[in-house]
């Protein structure tokens, strides 16, 4: 890439941080005068790249939008790391343009102050509760994955099967919440009980609902069963994504350990289904 158009791309970056920064600011009171501050200074950094390219650059408004809609779902902490990945890769670049432009050594060494001031500014309420999160989540996908694959083959009957599951995982989601209230009650941390219990109550019944709501539909169900397993795939890479970025953790290795004990006793469930089904006989 060239230096004019390395300098173009930086300065449509600036833009883009310095709107969506502004938005974060508007949506968050706790960390508003930074946030504003940050804002402002990516529109400095803006107008010093455009003395360099002589150009007016449009923001990438799809971009923003995105960010917006990820920050509302996920958090400011997951929107800000995703930002300071980018911000990372922008301070390689100005290195190479400050070779010929020295204005813009005063552009890498606030993306570096950025860096510090965000680290000490993610303090998100709900990231205390990750734990239970995962918890509900993680026991949702391997109990009633299994537990649907099992119905699958020992009952045949995507009714007896989704009445079975939703049964079992109300029964579940309701026994976990209990177990988290009095597991976090115990622990000497600053996490409320109530909500650690709500959160791992929520995040399994949002898990059972979706794996399995294939078995809802009049269709085969072994076909009900191949998007259920799709589905948890899908569930495990989405959320692991989401821990990999606000922690720093490796995705690859979390993804597939989880894939890998979801997948393996949904297939130890598969050969008890067989199993029960043709030792006590039954036909359904």
């Amino acid at each position: 890439m060239s230096q004019d158009k390395a300098a173009i791309k930086a300065q449509k970056e600036e833009i883009n941080g310095h709107l969506m920064y502004k938005k974060l600011a508007q949506r968050n009171k706790e960390n508003r005068e930074l946030l504003s501050k940050i804002a402002d200074e990516e529109l400095k950094h803006y107008n010093i790249l455009k003395k360099i390219t002589k150009k007016d650059i449009k923001p990438n408004k799809i971009k923003i939008k995105l960010l917006s809609i990820l920050e509302l779902f996920f958090g400011i902490t997951f929107v800000l790391k995703l930002m300071e990945k980018a911000e990372n890769i922008a301070q390689q670049n100005y290195k190479e343009l400050e070779k010929k432009y020295p204005e813009i050594k005063l552009l890498l060494d606030d993306e570096e102050k950025h860096e510090d001031e965000l680290i000490k500014l993610i303090n998100e309420d709900r990231l205390k509760y990750v734990g239970s999160i995962v918890l509900g989540m993680n026991d949702a996908l391997v109990e009633l994955t299994g537990t649907l694959t099992g119905f699958t083959f020992a009952m045949q009957n995507n009714k007896l099967i989704s009445l079975g599951g939703l049964i079992t995982g109300i029964a579940a989601a309701l026994s976990m919440a209990a177990s988290e209230y009095i597991s976090t009650k115990t622990e000497n941390n600053d996490k409320n009980p109530t909500l650690a219990s709500i959160y791992t109550g929520i995040a399994y019944l949002i898990t059972v609902i979706l794996i399995i709501l294939p078995f809802f539909f009049p269709i085969n169900p072994y076909i009900s069963l191949s998007i259920t397993l799709v589905m948890g795939v899908l569930i495990i890479a989405i959320f692991t994504y989401y821990i990999s970025v606000v922690q720093d953790l490796s995705f690859r290795k979390r993804f597939t350990n989880m894939v890998f004990i979801s997948m393996g006793v949904a297939l130890l469930s598969f050969f008890i289904g067989l199993l029960a089904r043709s030792v006590l006989g039954i036909d359904v």
